[in-house]
């Protein structure tokens, strides 16, 4: 390897990592929603099980 090759190569990894630094950078700024209320407040009350019975007559 020359020594263009392994600028080249350190210079195609420093763009590599200023674009996921720059896409990583994006996807943080949303918010967080640690304070946010949850859409589930309690669970279901008791379910009884059907009862089937034959049909008589």
């Amino acid at each position: 390897m020359s020594t263009d090759d392994t600028t080249a190569s350190e210079e195609m990894k420093r763009k590599f990592k200023e674009a996921l630094d720059k896409k990583n950078a994006q996807q943080r700024t949303g918010e967080a929603h640690l304070d946010g209320d949850s859409a589930i407040h309690g669970t279901h009350g008791a379910v009884t099980k059907r009862e089937f019975r034959r049909k008589s007559g």
